[in-house]
């Protein structure tokens, strides 16, 4: 997976390195993987399952 292209952001409420980092700019996915470990492996998800889990966690936030 080629992703030189994604901008990667983390959440301006996060205060430590213990955070996601979210990129979401490319075409058909949504990318997330951990600050701590940005070389660890990254996930994909298809955009309409990411805002759902996004509008599910604001839920219980």
């Amino acid at each position: 997976m080629e992703l030189t292209e994604a901008r990667w952001r983390k959440s301006t409420r996060s205060d430590s390195a213990n955070c996601v980092e979210v990129a979401d700019n490319l075409p058909g996915r949504v990318y997330v993987r951990d600050t701590k470990n940005r070389d660890g492996g990254t996930l994909a998800f298809a955009p309409s399952s990411w805002s759902s889990f996004v509008e599910l966690a604001k839920k219980y936030a």
